[in-house]
């Protein structure tokens, strides 16, 4: 006589939560990249001690490591500064990405069908997020288009040089979009185009529109973005 199969026991686990440092760390990284912290907020250790569920010492490590990377300055007994984007770092971003996405846009031709396909969804990403109103996903696929453009060039050193830009693009871009909601239908325009161009075969084309989309952000005074 056949046994009866054993009883399925549902095993649950447990998940386990990031170190108490790094959930602080995304915490404010996050809000600063998507200027739910403008420059100029002061963040106090009591104040993301309660915003995150910790205790202070992890808050501190955090904010250790985030003016490591230039997101915030820290003063003893007062708290950590959000610092604002200077035109000095839109220069030396704008300058970088000109070098890497110029050379990468006419490396990319012929474009292959995959990295077509891939800008168009992203194109479609950025007009569904933009009538959303939800800026920081538009700048996330923003800067995803033309981080497509740059892997294509097949050079895995100029890919991880412009992979450190993506903290700096993600929070400018926020923050152009916030200074100036009127550009959000023109880099929309100017994306198409770099597609159009890639599309055609036409490396100068893309190089061109690569060039007066990305040179435009040096237009912006200082302190006209946070």
């Amino acid at each position: 006589m056949p046994t009866a199969p054993p009883v399925a026991i549902k095993q649950v686990k447990s998940l386990k939560q990031p170190p108490a440092a790094e959930r602080v760390y995304t915490h404010i990284k996050e809000a600063v990249l998507h200027r739910r912290y403008e420059g100029g907020t002061l963040l106090t250790e009591g104040d993301l001690a309660e915003a995150v569920g910790v205790s202070r010492t992890p808050v501190r490590e955090a904010l250790l490591r985030l003016e490591a990377e230039g997101l915030i300055k820290l003063y003893p007994k007062k708290g950590a500064l959000v610092l604002p984007v200077s035109a000095q770092e839109i220069a030396d971003v704008v300058e970088t990405r000109l070098l890497v996405e110029k050379y990468a846009a006419a490396k990319a031709v012929p474009a292959s069908p995959l990295l077509i396909a891939r800008l168009e969804e992203l194109l479609d990403d950025m007009r569904r997020r933009a009538a959303e109103g939800d800026l920081a996903a538009v700048s996330d696929s923003d800067r995803a288009f033309h981080a497509e453009i740059v892997r294509s060039a097949g050079n895995e050193i100029l890919s991880r040089l412009y992979d450190q830009l993506r903290d700096r693009q993600l929070r400018m871009g926020v923050a152009v979009m916030h200074a100036h909601p009127d550009r959000i239908a023109k880099n929309h325009s100017e994306h198409t185009e770099i597609l159009e161009a890639l599309r055609a075969g036409d490396a100068e084309a893309a190089v061109a529109v690569i060039d007066q989309h990305v040179s435009w952000v040096r237009n912006l005074a200082q302190g006209e973005i946070r």
